[in-house]
């Protein structure tokens, strides 16, 4: 896991954040994530630079708390790849109503839309324990 309280890119940060970018777009797509919600697990409230950045990734400036959501939502989907093998099972899951404790009937996205880092941390460690990681 990427440890995020000092994360810094490195100097061919705009090849890092390139790859990150359209790994989360891909991922995005495979959810099936309206603008909305994409936006609002990379914690962005400007539409312009959403698109900016789709466009053309190697052009994002990605601090601290955006390579920390990055993190967990690579995290999270590569947990779901290996508890649910076959892609749309996995890239199904998120919208599934879930009974686990932490859900209460809500689905894993609804819960990772809340917009705050927390509740990706907290997705993403339930599926670890799924995993037999944590």
């Amino acid at each position: 896991m990427l440890s995020t309280a000092h994360a810094q890119l490195p100097a061919d940060s705009a090849m890092v954040a390139g790859a990150a970018l359209r790994t989360f777009f891909n991922i995005a797509d495979a959810w099936r994530l309206n603008v909305e919600q994409a936006m609002v697990l990379l914690g962005l409230d400007s539409r312009s630079t959403y698109f900016k950045w789709k466009k053309n990734p190697e052009t994002a400036s990605l601090n601290a708390d955006k390579l920390e959501r990055l993190s967990y939502i690579f995290g999270i989907y590569k947990a779901l790849q290996i508890l649910l093998p076959k892609p749309e099972a996995a890239d199904g899951w998120l919208h599934q109503p879930n009974q686990a404790a932490l859900f209460s009937g809500q689905t894993a996205l609804q819960r990772m839309l809340s917009g705050r880092v927390a509740d990706l941390y907290v997705v993403r460690q339930y599926l670890d324990a799924q995993c037999g990681w944590a």
